[in-house]
Parts: structure tokens; sequence; C-alpha cells
């Protein structure tokens, strides 16, 4: 019996230290993250802020059949459909290049990784510089001849805010990817090269295989990077910006300010669920293709 307690005493003692080391990150988490999601959730199944009474789906009924909401939707969708795929794909591309036999291949990395020290404030006002009515962009259109664009103002402030987005993330997102094609084994791709298989062969069959991970890592990172693009978008337009760049967040953010909290909770609680369903997908995307790989 005496082994059988001193076993249990060393289970008991490792999951006392195990909780002495993570509890305060529990704790924070806990107060900062799950408690105050736990809030939000409550006020969207609530009348009002000073009515607790329990409203059911109204609040949730209310924000689908708004026509701001919809349109939020709308550009935000659009958005993370052309900048996420763009992001890895890019940057993947970066890394292979970078990776190849190349001249100034220190100083492109620092380039590219360049955007990730400039402070918001500093790349907002590049950014107006660039793309104002009376800025760069149309002063070299003019050289062709060209008129002027109102490019926040026009049917070009999505892509305006894609290369901005682009520009901003290419670099860390490429380091990650960089990282990754260090950690594939050598031997394999020196096997492979001595069969006769190209470097498409190899990229397609062994690379992006170990680079599944990773993939999925950048894909979610830049998912939580495409909602979070109001920041930008907020300092260059305002509240409330040319139609074409009205995001879920300027929508919560409007909410906000006109105490409207059933709303925007409902609008917040949606947002996390559609988060939550594509990052599921993403993982059951990334098991399929590389399960071989781990196992």
């Amino acid at each position: 019996m005496r082994p059988k307690l001193k076993k249990i005493n060393n289970k008991l003692r490792d999951l006392l230290n195990s909780l002495c080391f993570s509890g305060p990150s529990f704790l924070g988490m806990l107060a900062f993250f799950i408690v105050p999601f736990g809030v939000v959730v409550y006020y969207s199944f609530i009348a009002g802020a000073m009515d607790s009474s329990f409203a059911g789906l109204k609040n949730y009924i209310n924000v689908l059949n708004n026509e701001a909401f919809k349109i939020a939707v709308r550009n935000t969708a659009v958005f993370s459909a052309l900048a996420v795929p763009l992001a890895v794909v890019l940057s993947l591309a970066l890394a292979l290049m970078l990776e190849a036999r190349i001249p100034m291949k220190s100083e492109l990395r620092t380039f590219f990784l360049s955007p990730m020290m400039v402070p918001i404030a500093s790349i907002i006002l590049v950014w107006q510089v660039l793309f104002h009515y009376n800025g760069v962009m149309n002063e070299f259109l003019a050289v062709f001849g060209a008129d002027k664009i109102d490019w926040l103002k026009s049917d070009y402030c999505l892509l305006v805010i894609v290369l901005l987005f682009l520009w901003k993330n290419l670099g860390y997102n490429m380091i990650l990817f960089m990282a990754a094609l260090n950690n594939i084994p050598r031997e394999m791709l020196e096997a492979a090269e001595l069969d006769g298989a190209s470097g498409w062969c190899q990229l397609i069959h062994i690379k992006l295989r170990f680079l599944s991970p990773t993939v999925l890592f950048v894909t979610i990172l830049s998912i939580i990077n495409s909602f979070k693009v109001f920041r930008e978008i907020y300092l260059l337009t305002g509240d409330y910006p040319y139609t074409g760049l009205y995001m879920l967040q300027h929508f919560m953010n409007n909410m906000f300010n006109n105490l409207d909290y059933q709303k925007l909770s409902a609008a917040a609680v949606l947002l996390a669920l559609v988060i939550i369903a594509l990052v599921a997908i993403l993982f059951a995307v990334e098991n399929y293709f590389g399960k071989d790989v781990e196992g």
C-alpha cells in the first residue's frame, strides 16, 4: 500500500505545482476574458441595460435585420476573403524566395520586417500622404493624364485597406514561415532531389505537408488581424466612413457610443461564433492534410 500511497502523493504534488504555475495565468484569463464574455452573453439575452427581463432571441433578430449590420458583415467578409488568403500566400512566397540563394537577403528581410517597427499613427500618416485626393498616387496618375480618385471614398477604398493590411502583416507571417521551413528535415529534401523530384514537386509533396501547422497558425492569426483592421480604418476615416469601409467593429463601436448594449452584445456573440466556426474548420482541414506528417 505504501508505494501506491506514495504514487498518489506524487501525483497530488505535481497537480498542486502545476496549479501554482498556471493559476495566475488562468485567473488573468478568467478576469479579463471569460467573465467579460459571459457578461456580454448575458446582455445579449436581456431587454435593456435597465431592464433585466429575459428577451430570448429578440436582440439577435434585431441585429440580423439591421441594415447597418448587414453592410458591416458584407464588407468585413469581403475584406477578410481578399486579405487573409493574400497574406498567407504572399508571406509563404516571400519566405520561399528568401530561402533561396538570392543576393541581398538580409536587406530584403529587413525591408519586409520594417513595418512591424513603425507606429500605427505613422503608418496612417504615410497612407494619407499616398492616397489623399491631392496625394502622391493622384499626382503620379496625373502624369499619365488620368483623373484624380478620392481613394477612400470610391470603389477602390477596400483595395487601399488591403494594401495597408498586407504591408503591415506580411513581414511577421514571413518570419513564421521561414522558421517552419528551417525545421523541415534536410535529408528528406536531399533524398527527393536525388530521386529527381523537381522543386515544385518538393514544395507540394514535402514542404507544404510539414508547413501545414504553420499555415493553420498564420491563417488564424491573419483572420484575427483582419477583424482588427477597424483601428486603421477608424484613424483614416472616423466613425462613419465610406459605405465600402464600414466594418463590424464600426457597427459595434457606434452601438457602444449610442449605449445600445443589447445590439452590441448580440453582434459580438455572433462574431465570436463565426470566428470559432472558422477556426474549427481550419483545424479539421489541417488535421486531414497534416495527419501523415504528425504520425
